[in-house]
């Protein structure tokens, strides 16, 4: 029998390899901004079009390189992060499998310049799927300049595979701005489409998180400190009260590389405990620093995940410096019956120093002065005689009989008198004696709806009965409502008497801004387009003010995470997003008009056997089912 194995061709094995390391374009900036970070940059630019899908440019100052690195750079497992096997275990760099460059050419077309600082000239360097087109000396500038054109273009499958532009950017602003946060000290450009996004100058930790995330954010944070043998933990963590429902604002950094770990949110979930509402998640930006022995980075191709020597003692340290955190500020109440409140110095006082209260004396106060009222201590058995004499010697103002105020009837005086007689009152004469409709034409209503467990509406019908479940029932009858008003008529909107400010971050801001024109066909009303917020003038009159907030909140969350799938149109999803979360919740009783009207409304849909979400919005029980059940 002949042989069948063989080896594969190496542009074969990098597109396979391609496969794990470059899922979309996020994974392509990723990468490249970790290299920028690893050649000592202090200035990055990433350059985005078309959400990466035609360009993804990053250009740096870094340390560049050698033309005969410039070549080997983008052979499989070429790398100058590490040298031996145990230097997995002392990592001080982003990368290290050398990977990244040759899955990234297999799959695109590659243009790269660099040069180091001391050389005169850099080189110019170019391949397609693999392929080396050319290699020249150019004269370009200290660092390196990658760009990353037409990704996928070898393989059409995974090109179709793609996201809308909204979510892929999406994906590449979440990338940008972990690097971003890990490195503080570095000054990042992020542009895309022509368009600035982000300009984010060298600073400390603190002001790089309120420049990406916006400035309400600095009222949010309570910093976090805490040093202790096997970690060290600083960061901060938002307050209770500015807790959200998703899960936007969780930042874990091990060692200045972003993480992501549940068994560490956990730790954070239970210094909050008693503290959040249901159904929110606190935000926060911990960065950890372990000895590089005690964590293991090679599990996953995206580095995310990272194995820990000893979880359980780092649960418990991050839990509790979170804990002394909060309480600290006073964040969290601390249960104390021997503690003095009136004694506990705020925070913004400790360290000042304490100087000598003055007093003030009023020199001009004469307790004993002639005007003061003195009262009369004559006794019970001359009280008749010294009566007359004591009242004529004592004249105080405060005791002075106040002028008589005239008797109420007077304020009655002249109205028997008045001039103006009222002496005829016409009203109208003839009688309202028709109706809206014929008596005969209307008719008493025969069926009668029913609530269940403020969950389900009965309604009897010919055959048997209905059982519709109330939230999906709403579901479908706003869905169809908001999607009439965005793409045939504009939605009615009232007006606010006092307009709210909303405030976002950048990214969100520019998706916002995209649906501006189909939010306004629901009936919103934006009076103002700040860098950091917005100002809502009208609501869609469905829409209380108090949900405007979560409403949008949930609605950014849906449209960055692809909720329904890329086939939709972005009407199509706001519809969707807007009637979950406004349809009537399950536990809401309904009265007997509402479970009407519901009832009516949904069977007036174009689809009312679903909801938006493909889930049956009710079920039919007939009369020869029903005396089945009942069958001996």
């Amino acid at each position: 029998m002949s042989s069948i194995i063989q080896l594969l061709p190496d542009h074969v094995a990098n597109q396979i390899a391609a496969g794990e390391v470059v899922q979309r374009p996020a994974s392509v900036v990723k990468e490249l901004l970790e290299n920028s970070v690893d050649a000592g940059a202090t200035e990055i630019k990433l350059i985005i079009k078309d959400a990466g899908k035609t360009l993804v440019q990053v250009i740096d100052n870094g340390k560049g390189m050698s033309v005969t690195d410039s070549r080997l750079c983008f052979e499989r497992h070429a790398t100058s992060k590490i040298r031996h096997a145990e230097d997995l275990f002392s990592l001080g760099t982003k990368g290290f499998r050398g990977e990244a460059l040759a899955s990234i050419a297999a799959i695109a077309h590659v243009e790269m310049k660099t040069k180091q600082e001391q050389d005169e000239l850099g080189t110019h360097l170019i391949i397609e799927g693999s392929k080396f087109v050319s290699q020249d000396v150019a004269v370009v500038p200290k660092g390196t300049s990658f760009s990353i054109k037409n990704l996928f273009f070898n393989i059409p499958a995974r090109r179709n595979f793609l996201k809308s532009d909204t979510v892929e950017f999406r994906h590449i602003v979440d990338e940008f701005e972990r690097v971003a946060m890990a490195h503080a000290n570095i000054h990042f450009v992020l542009i895309h489409n022509g368009s600035e996004m982000f300009n984010l100058p060298a600073s400390n930790t603190r002001q790089r998180i309120v420049n990406i995330f916006g400035g309400r954010t600095n009222e949010k944070l309570v910093p976090v400190n805490e040093t202790t043998e096997i970690v060290s933990i600083n960061g901060f963590v938002c307050k209770p009260e500015f807790a959200k429902k998703n899960r936007g604002e969780q930042f874990f950094f091990v060692n200045d590389r972003f993480i992501k770990s549940g068994y560490l949110h956990h730790a954070v979930m239970a210094a909050y405990e008693g503290l959040l509402k249901d159904g929110t998640q606190p935000g926060y930006f911990l960065y950890l620093d372990v000895p590089p022995n005690s964590i293991d980075i090679n599990i996953h191709p995206t580095k995310t995940e990272i194995k820990f020597d000893d979880e359980h003692a780092l649960y418990a340290i991050l839990r509790s410096s979170i804990k002394h955190s909060l309480g600290q500020f006073n964040v969290a109440p601390v249960l104390d019956f021997e503690r003095d409140n009136t004694l506990d110095t705020p925070y913004d006082y400790e360290g000042k120093d304490v100087s000598m209260p003055t007093i003030q004396v009023d020199s001009t106060f004469n307790p004993f002065a002639d005007d003061a009222p003195v009262k009369s201590s004559s006794s019970s058995s001359s009280f008749g005689s010294s009566r007359s004499s004591s009242s004529s010697s004592y004249s105080s103002p405060s005791f002075r009989k106040a002028d008589k105020m005239p008797a109420w009837e007077s304020l009655y005086n002249g109205l028997d008198t008045a001039s103006d007689e009222i002496t005829e009152v016409n009203f109208e004469s003839e009688e309202v004696t028709g109706s809206l409709f014929n008596d005969e034409e209307v008719e008493q209503a025969v069926y009668k709806t029913y609530q269940i467990h403020k969950k389900y509406i009965v309604s009897p019908i010919k055959s048997g009965m209905v059982i519709i479940d109330q939230k999906r029932a709403h579901q479908r009858i706003l869905y169809e409502q908001f999607l009439a008003n965005i793409t045939v008529q504009h939605g009615s909107s009232q007006q606010l008497l006092f307009p709210l400010t909303l405030h976002f971050n950048k990214s969100e801001l520019a998706i916002i801004s995209e649906m501006k024109e189909a939010l306004q066909n629901t009936g919103f009303v934006f009076a103002e387009f700040n860098t950091d917020h917005i100002v809502v003038s009208g609501l869609p009159v469905n829409v209380a003010e108090s949900e405007v907030s979560i409403l949008l909140e949930e609605l950014l969350n849906d449209l960055q995470q692809e909720v329904p799938d890329s086939s939709f149109s972005q009407s199509d999803s706001i519809a969707k997003s807007m009637a979950r979360s406004l349809a009537v919740k399950t536990g809401v009783q309904l009265s007997d008009k509402e479970q009407e009207t519901m009832v009516n409304s949904l069977f007036a849909c174009k689809e009312p056997g679903v909801s938006p979400f493909n889930k049956p919005t009710f079920i039919t029980i007939s009369v020869e089912d029903l005396d089945k059940r009942f069958a001996l």
